[in-house]
């Protein structure tokens, strides 16, 4: 394609496509890394309540206050966001694998598109010499 030549409104509809996966694919892993910081925070957190003696008083934020609450309970909501972050992170995995599945074969498409249609059988591609 030279300069001067429009692109195509099907090869135009194929990169906006081809940019909108990407653009999902980023989304993706920025909510997976926002993930596995919180599930860090967690981790050290529990560590930290685990260490604490069963009748040292423990906070939990409330919004920009802290509450007074118990051990257990403390433990127990921890693992559960825990939990829940694992399971949205095997989630955000398999969305993850797809969009990267579906990168390829639109990159695919478009490099085929861009090639142009096969010659057909027992047609020669080479100019005469």
């Amino acid at each position: 394609m030279s300069a001067g030549e429009q692109v195509p409104p099907w090869l135009q509809e194929q990169v906006g496509r081809l940019q909108q996966l990407q653009q999902n694919l980023q989304s993706i892993m920025v909510q997976k890394q926002h993930l596995e910081t919180e599930q860090l925070e967690t981790d050290r957190a529990l560590d930290a309540l685990k260490k604490a003696g069963d009748t040292d008083a423990v906070y939990k934020a409330a919004g920009s206050i802290l509450v007074k609450s118990t051990k257990a309970t403390l433990i127990s909501e921890l693992e559960e966001k825990k939990e829940l972050a694992n399971t949205r992170l095997t989630v955000l995995a398999k969305q993850e694998t797809r969009l990267k599945e579906n990168l390829k074969e639109a990159e695919t498409k478009i490099r085929e598109m861009l090639r142009g249609p096969p010659a057909p059988a027992g047609q020669k591609t080479d100019t005469p010499k």
